[in-house]
C-alpha cells in the first residue's frame, strides 16, 4: 500500500463534499494513532498540487495520562516538521479528571466530548475554520451500528458536519479510505500507543470485533454497510417515516 492509494478516497471525498474552499486553514486532530498522523501525509501531499489553496496545522491534545510515550512523541514532532506543518501540543488534565476525579466507569463519551472542546478552543485560537478528524469507512460502519444497538437510532457521523456554537466545520476526508489499508502503510510509522486505561475495552471494540466475526460468513459486510450508509437513496423506510423526517439531517453536530 503507498500514499498515492491512499491519497485517491482522500481526493474523492474531499471533491464530492466540497470540504476544502480557497483561503481555508485546517486543524487536524492528531491524537498520535494511525489515522491522525495519516492525515499529516495526506494534507501534505495534497498541498502540492491542489487547485485550491489553504493552510494546515497539527493539533495534539495532551491527556495528562503517565503512560505517554515521550520517544514516540518526539517522532510525531519530526514528522510534522519533515511534512512542513506546523505541530501544536496542548496539555491538558482531562485524563486525570475523568478516570481519576469523576472515576468514570463509561468514560469514552465525556473523554470524547472533552477532547473535541479542547480541540475547538486551540482551533479557534490558531484563527482555523476547519477541524480535520481521522474517521476511516470502518468508523462510519461501527458508528452506525452503535447507534443502532445501544441507542435505537440508525445514525452516523456526517462527512462533514458545521458545529454552531464554534463556527468551526468538521470535515472526516477519510470515510472511503479502509482500515486495513490504512493500517498496512502505516505499520512502519512512529505511532503513539495509546495510553487510555479503557483501550480495548469499549463498545466500539465489541461491535469492531463482532462485524471480523461476521465476515466470516459474509466476506463482503463491510462494503453493502458503506454502501447503504453513503448512498441515501437505497435507505427504504417510506412506510414509518414521514415526509418531514427523511429530509432531516441524521445528526446535528454542536
Amino acid at each position: 500500500m503507498t500514499l498515492q492509494q491512499l491519497l485517491s478516497p482522500f481526493r474523492r471525498a474531499i471533491d464530492e463534499y466540497s470540504m476544502i474552499s480557497e483561503g481555508d486553514k485546517i486543524a487536524i486532530g492528531l491524537s498520535g494513532g494511525k489515522d491522525s498522523l495519516l492525515l499529516v501525509y495526506l494534507f501534505s501531499a495534497l498541498r502540492r498540487f491542489y487547485d485550491k489553496k489553504f493552510e494546515v496545522i497539527a493539533i495534539n491534545i495532551d491527556m495528562g495520562f503517565k503512560d505517554a510515550d515521550p520517544e514516540k512523541l518526539e517522532g510525531l514532532k519530526r514528522e510534522c516538521e519533515q511534512a512542513n506543518i506546523p505541530l501544536i501540543i496542548e496539555k491538558t488534565q482531562i485524563g486525570e479528571i475523568i478516570f481519576d476525579i469523576r472515576q468514570e466507569a463509561s468514560p469514552c463519551s465525556l473523554c470524547s466530548k472533552m477532547r473535541r472542546g479542547a480541540l475547538n478552543t486551540v482551533a479557534i485560537r490558531e484563527g482555523c475554520n476547519k477541524l480535520a478528524l481521522g474517521h476511516h469507512a470502518d468508523d462510519v460502519i461501527e458508528t452506525f451500528l452503535l447507534s443502532l444497538f445501544y441507542e435505537g437510532r440508525i445514525s452516523s457521523f456526517q462527512p462533514m458536519s458545521e458545529m454552531s456554537r464554534t463556527g468551526i466545520t468538521v470535515i472526516r476526508p477519510l470515510i472511503y479510505a479502509e482500515e486495513k489499508n490504512i493500517t498496512a502503510f502505516m505499520k512502519d510509522k512512529p505511532i503513539l500507543k495509546n495510553p487510555c486505561p479503557a483501550d480495548k475495552h469499549t463498545q466500539r471494540e465489541y461491535v469492531k470485533n463482532l462485524l471480523r466475526s461476521i465476515q466470516d460468513d459474509i466476506p463482503f459486510i463491510k462494503k453493502r454497510m458503506l454502501g447503504a450508509v453513503t448512498h441515501p437513496e437505497r435507505i427504504n423506510l417510506s412506510g414509518y417515516l414521514t415526509e418531514e423526517k427523511k429530509n432531516s439531517k441524521i445528526e446535528k453536530d454542536d
